[in-house]
């Protein structure tokens, strides 16, 4: 099985920008601009181990501040793209971003301009794809503990600097204390202008924050969703409506939001008929890829080679990926399970 998923041409939905630095990535931007993070290996592996959400967001914010110049977006996200596509046999991402940290104003003396910002992710977005096949989307997300004024930033970087591989409209960072219904306007602005509403709800909190992210913020994919098992009518309207759930099980585990894997609610929302698709969240501060993500899901739902391939082609269904992307994925899917092997992707590895 393990085999067979690595080679299994893939799409990724639920995959933050920064947070999918390598340690690798990590160490090379340490050395650029020491301080805080660790550039060395083990010092690296020491501090991504988190005590619980909190700590989790700490960290992550420390390796946020490692990306300051354009150079450490193209080098960040071209590097990305090489280990999604060349290890995990990646066709198509979702990556998330949250410019607000990145970008001036916020930061007088480290941020960017957004322009620059702009280019600098859309000059890798098309180097990935020519050097490796892989296709990038991008996911603007607001980071909810920097409130109002940061989703304000958020909606005029998404509106008035639009890159063109923009096709989503998020929400992240910690639920507690951060209520979703503030961001209604934000996001209804950002449908209206043809974003895709894909915030986080009910990883740290419970079900209404869900509801919440249906109901006022229209969502078409919820981040996580794991309180979404509490509730028997969530579950129900889930299934009914098709909305999936961007499911990350050991990032799950590693944030506190589940206990362990085997209590994790996966085979509560595949009984109930809801959609699930397979993300890796921050795969290498929760020791994780994509791959591994996919045999965690493979074992607790007791799937085969054939049902793993659908929850394949689930994640290629429930992206907002062009059709002809789409389309090209599947029959790349089809043909690997046919046996036909290992598809090579349309660029070099």
């Amino acid at each position: 099985m393990s085999d067979f998923i690595e080679h299994l041409p893939k799409a990724e939905l639920h995959v933050h920008h920064v947070g999918s630095a390598s340690p690798r990535i990590v160490s090379e931007l340490a050395e650029r601009h020491p301080g805080t993070v660790p550039s060395d290996p083990d010092g690296l592996r020491r501090f991504f181990e988190f005590r619980d959400f909190a700590h989790f967001v700490e960290v992550y914010l420390a390796v946020v501040d490692l990306v300051r110049t354009p150079e450490d977006i193209r080098y960040l996200t071209h590097e990305i793209g090489r280990e999604m596509a060349v290890g995990q046999a990646l066709r198509y991402a979702e990556l998330t971003c949250t410019p607000y940290t990145s970008v001036l104003p916020h930061d007088e003396d480290r941020g960017m301009p957004i322009e620059a910002y702009t280019e600098a992710i859309e000059d890798a977005r098309a180097a990935v794809e020519r050097d490796f096949g892989l296709v990038l989307r991008w996911i603007y997300d607001i980071p909810g503990e920097s409130g109002l004024p940061a989703a304000d930033a958020t909606l005029a970087f998404a509106l008035d600097h639009r890159p063109d591989g923009l096709v989503g409209f998020g929400l992240g960072g910690p639920e507690i204390g951060v209520p979703r219904p503030q961001f209604q306007p934000h996001f209804d602005a950002a449908r209206a202008a043809g974003l895709r509403s894909v915030p986080h709800a009910g990883e740290t909190t419970g079900p209404e924050t869900v509801w919440h992210a249906l109901r006022m913020l229209g969502a078409e994919r919820i981040g996580h969703g794991t309180s979404a098992a509490q509730d028997p009518a969530l579950l129900t309207y889930l299934a009914e409506t098709g909305i999936p759930l961007e499911v990350c099980p050991s990032s799950n585990v590693a944030t506190r939001a589940v206990a362990s894997l085997e209590e994790h609610p996966i085979r509560a929302f595949r009984d109930a008929g809801v959609t699930v698709t397979v993300g890796s969240d921050d795969p290498p501060m929760f020791n994780t890829t994509l791959n591994r993500e996919y045999e965690i899901a493979a074992r607790l739902l007791d799937l085969d080679e054939a049902g793993v391939a659908d929850l394949a082609r689930a994640g290629v269904r429930a992206s907002f990926a062009d059709e002809p992307v789409k389309q090209r994925l599947l029959a790349e899917i089809d043909a690997y399970e046919a046996g036909s092997g290992p598809v090579a992707g349309p660029g070099k590895s």
